[in-house]
């Protein structure tokens, strides 16, 4: 993708949770991405099939920065001199999604938060897989890995009603019930 095709793909990205903060995703048209974008409808149509396209890419977009491998400093946050422990980067990914709460919670609250939820837990699957062998017990490792997912979308998406909660104050809530 050259130059020109980033930036407009960002535009379109960037109108697109500008409406989220705004609007339900089912009120929210794909003219309405084009106008708040300032793209023309081809232009859309060229980097997205449909809106439901264009909120899988996001949520892509979203993760592969989220759970990359390497963490940077940030302006909201710095675990980028921190060890790749779980609790880091489970505060890590938090810090992330407060960063994004307020077009998040709009996700969460449609039909497409179920979308996001599942591009979440996918990721969250392959972040977990690599603790399961630090975790003694005689349960299966398939179902520990399917609640400490299932536990950690659900904090997520309780915490996005309940802001008066920091990311640390939440990891260590996840914590203290599931890995404990």
């Amino acid at each position: 993708m050259d130059r020109r095709q980033r930036k407009t793909r960002q535009a379109i990205y960037d109108a697109f949770t500008t409406l989220l903060e705004k609007k339900n995703y089912s009120n929210i048209t794909v003219q309405d991405i084009i106008d708040e974008a300032d793209v023309g409808r081809s232009t859309f149509y060229s980097h997205f099939e449909t809106k439901d396209e264009l909120l899988k890419s996001l949520c892509t977009e979203i993760f592969n920065h989220v759970f990359s491998e390497k963490l940077v400093k940030e302006s909201t946050h710095d675990f980028s001199a921190s060890d790749k422990e779980l609790k880091g980067e489970i505060t890590h990914i938090l810090y992330h999604l407060k960063d994004s709460r307020s077009y998040i919670k709009r996700i969460l609250s449609s039909e497409s938060g179920e979308v996001f939820m599942a591009y979440f837990k996918g990721y969250l699957e392959e972040l977990f897989k690599n603790e399961l062998d630090n975790i003694k017990t005689d349960i299966p490792k398939d179902y520990v890995l399917n609640h400490m997912v299932c536990d950690f979308t659900e904090t997520v998406r309780w915490w996005m009603q309940h802001e008066e909660y920091s990311p640390e104050e939440i990891s260590g809530f996840f914590f203290g019930t599931t890995l404990s």
